[in-house]
């Protein structure tokens, strides 16, 4: 067998590898949308992936590792939108940091209720994306004259982080709905905004929390 050959025959092994993988994860995503409660387990997943479940534990691993694959393909996800609708303007990409991360989280209810409530692990998902992008949003409205010199963005956006999971939380328990819990996640930047913002566009960021007031106020 020459070296060309056999090259070629490694790469077609990882591609059905990688190919495997991603019929895995996606067999996971439809059992917890089809049955949310019901446990996530290697057998489950095996037979709706149409492989062994020793091929679950090789390519992906045991149910930790299944939830840290599907959190990587939130992230992802998320990188994807935020990259793709990037806006040349820093609050602007702060808001889109939150607000892409509050509808993915909607958009995937069964997966993210799950890994936020079963996984160790699961602050990753927000220390490793959004909080990422945030502090990189906040640190470009800074450089560009929109925040103070003596504010400390990191701290600002963890502020804004810890902020968006309480209310992540209290969206997976129920106690508030979707549109609150974006409304919600956004106040809390709208107001981290407006605690860090230079005196010429502090007026700007505080109209926008004085809106939220009025909107609240008329709501039925």
């Amino acid at each position: 067998m020459s070296a060309t050959t056999d090259t070629a025959q490694q790469g077609l092994r990882e591609r059905h590898k990688v190919a495997r993988r991603e019929r895995i994860l996606a067999a996971a995503l439809e059992l917890l949308r089809e049955a949310p409660d019901d446990p996530l387990t290697a057998e489950r997943i095996a037979e709706r992936a149409e492989v062994a479940p020793a091929t679950v534990y090789n390519l992906v691993g045991p149910r930790d590792k299944i939830w840290q694959a599907l959190a990587g393909s939130f992230l992802d996800d998320l990188d994807r939108r935020l990259t793709e609708g990037r806006s040349r303007d820093a609050v602007g990409r702060a808001r889109a940091v939150v607000t892409h991360t509050v509808e993915l989280f909607i958009e995937n209810a069964s997966m993210s209720r799950r890994i936020l409530l079963e996984w160790e692990q699961s602050g990753l998902i927000l220390n490793r994306g959004p909080l990422g992008h945030l502090r990189q949003a906040l640190a470009d409205a800074q450089r560009r004259g929109s925040l103070r010199d003596d504010v400390d963005v990191n701290a600002l956006a963890d502020v804004v982080a810890s902020a968006c999971v309480g209310v992540t939380h209290q969206w997976i328990a129920g106690l508030i709905d979707e549109k609150q819990y974006s409304t919600q996640a956004l106040l809390a930047l709208d107001v981290a905004l407006a605690a860090g913002a230079v005196e010429q566009q502090r007026g700007r960021f505080l109209r926008r929390l004085k809106n939220r007031r009025s909107a609240r106020r008329e709501a039925p």
